[in-house]
């Protein structure tokens, strides 16, 4: 292939994509992303501002992931949309996690004190978005039906209160 078919063929796949052609399904998961809070800005298109309260301690890493709030998706390994991963702040911390447009999110966080990237269930706090009661017996992973929450257009914003052993 020349050069200008190359680059021909590259520009067609960007627009594609910005008019709203389908995207490959494995390019909807797992995207690390920064957290930008100008992307929750007045006027932003589709976005969740999450403010998570009761951080114990300025150690370790927080990680808020967003999932569709669905059966299949919710809490499924690599079905999480975006990531945020940042070190963790005493206190109350805000995070920004655009999506693709209005539909049923859920969002799950998690702290780990030690930064070793494992769930230590005596030390580590998990939240999930709509505050939904953790227990033994749901082994922190309560229904999608507890944690969903719709997103319109423009920035929904929830507070979520994190839980530790």
């Amino acid at each position: 292939m020349t050069k200008h078919i190359i680059m021909g063929l590259a520009a067609a796949g960007l627009i594609a994509g910005s008019i709203g052609m389908a995207v490959p399904a494995h390019a909807q998961y797992k995207r690390t992303i920064s957290n930008n809070l100008s992307d929750c800005n007045a006027g932003s298109s589709s976005a969740v501002m999450v403010t998570v309260d009761g951080i114990d301690q300025s150690s370790g890493t927080m990680r808020v992931q967003i999932y569709r709030g669905t059966e299949g998706e919710w809490l499924k390994k690599g079905k999480w949309l975006s990531r945020i991963e940042t070190r963790a702040k005493n206190g109350s911390m805000t995070f920004c996690l655009p999506v693709s447009g209005p539909g049923t999110y859920a969002v799950a966080v998690r702290h780990d004190k030690n930064g070793n990237g494992k769930t230590d269930l005596t030390t580590d706090g998990g939240a999930m978005s709509n505050n939904p009661s953790l227990n033994i017996l749901n082994l922190g992973k309560p229904s999608y039906k507890k944690t969903a929450f719709s997103v319109g257009t423009g920035v929904k914003s929830i507070r979520i209160r994190m839980r530790y052993m």
